[in-house]
């Protein structure tokens, strides 16, 4: 690699990163005979497998150019910042030859757009068919699909992808138009479409034939900026329960909104990205897609917003007490994910274990159940704690909300910093 690739390299990774969409892969490539790398420095980041597996991933973009004035964006027409842009062959041969120094398994490639969005297309298609007929390269690829590119160069793209994701960025069209005017709705759910269309066609083909080409293996995703714009968490995770409907929508990823272009009025005056409101979004997002809970049950008219001082289910439970306590040793499946401190796992292993016992405090405790939140939502055998209707919503809030202070080990050497003007 020679100096003018890696002076390209610092800068494409650094517009990339505020992506958040390559977070998780949930596809398997194993190793082929042949083939070079398996899904089994400067843009490096880190997704998983489905086994768990961490995988280490190129994070790039193949220009940072790009046509729109996107108000929200780093890489907006109209910022003064350092430009780049990597030839088909020069992001082929970075790919294989971080690989090959065992930095990275996957690609993660993106990219602004330039000219046209099937110019822009037509280059990451290059790159990624490149990749795997080319190089043999049998590692993860997540590509971004441009909006407004044409079907045939996405359909092109789910072969060699596994998996594309054309982000929303805004929940509302609009907010869209108000802070994007050059983009709407129609450019970006357009390209969903045609990936829906090829994994579902790709799945009925695989059926028929068992050597058929898999397309986009590991589904779709988009993602939504939190905190750009006036939309509630209602609005956001009503927009997310609608994609998931969509049976090849993988994941909603959620940005909170970065001031990377203070200077535009039609953004907010943020001193730091909402972080804890991102967080409630992915927990409520968690509660959509395991825990079989309802868009209206976690956020409605009434409450718009998700609560940012407990978790989207305590705060679920504390305004629905009526449905508690719960006898551990009776409740059904359902039933036992709606309490606060019970996951998924410790819910099947409870259904499974009662079958031979009583439950009690202990036996939870090794289940995995939370019990500091989960004691004043149930009953079982020998605890004796006041549930939330004997204690009141308001009193399990502040007990489970107050902050204790950290005690300090007299034997630890403190070291008082004061402010030197």
């Amino acid at each position: 690699m020679n100096e003018t690739v890696l002076e390209k390299l610092k800068i494409l990774a650094e517009s990339a990163k505020y992506d958040v969409s390559c977070a998780s892969s949930g596809t398997t490539r194993s190793g082929k005979k042949g083939m070079v790398g398996s899904a089994a420095g400067w843009g490096i980041c880190h997704s998983f497998a489905e086994d768990g597996r961490c995988i280490s991933l190129l994070k790039i973009m193949l220009t940072n150019y790009c046509m729109y004035d996107c108000a929200y964006c780093i890489n907006r027409r109209s910022n003064d910042l350092p430009r780049a842009t990597l030839s088909v062959t020069e992001l082929v041969n970075l790919t294989i030859e971080f690989y090959r120094r065992n930095y990275i398994e996957g690609l993660f490639l993106s990219s602004g757009v330039v000219r046209s969005p099937d110019y822009t297309m037509e280059r990451l298609v290059r790159v990624v068919k490149d990749l795997r007929l080319i190089h043999r390269f049998n590692g993860y690829i997540h590509m971004k699909s441009i909006p407004g590119a044409s079907q045939e160069l996405v359909n092109e793209a789910g072969l060699y992808a596994d998996r594309l994701s054309v982000n929303i960025e805004i929940p509302n069209e609009k907010s869209l138009q108000a802070l994007a005017p050059e983009k709407d709705f129609k450019s970006v759910f357009t390209p969903m479409r045609y990936i829906q269309q090829g994994v579902l066609q790709s799945a009925e083909e695989r059926k028929r034939f068992r050597h058929a080409p898999r397309f986009a293996p590991a589904g779709q995703s988009t993602q939504m900026i939190v905190g750009a714009t006036a939309d509630t968490d209602k609005d956001i995770l009503r927009l997310s329960s609608a994609l998931y409907q969509r049976p090849t929508m993988k994941r909603v990823y959620y940005s909170g909104f970065i001031p990377v272009n203070d200077y535009d009025n039609r953004l907010p005056v943020l001193k730091q990205p909402p972080l804890v409101r991102e967080n409630r979004l992915y927990q409520a997002d968690w509660l959509l897609r395991f825990y079989e809970f309802k868009v209206d049950e976690i956020v409605n008219d009434a409450y718009p917003e998700l609560d940012l001082e407990v978790d989207p289910k305590l705060s679920w439970a504390l305004r629905n007490p009526h449905m508690f306590p719960v006898d551990i040793n009776k409740a059904d499946y359902e039933l036992l994910l709606r309490v606060p401190g019970i996951g998924v796992k410790s819910a099947k292993m409870i259904v499974v274990s009662r079958r031979y016992s009583r439950l009690g405090s202990e036996q939870l405790k090794k289940i995995g159940v939370v019990m500091k939140k989960a004691q004043y939502f149930i009953t079982c055998h020998e605890l004796a704690m006041r549930t939330v209707n004997e204690l009141t919503p308001e009193n399990v809030r502040h007990i489970l909300t107050q902050k204790k202070g950290r005690k300090l080990d007299d034997r630890q050497l403190t070291i008082q910093f004061q402010d030197v003007l």
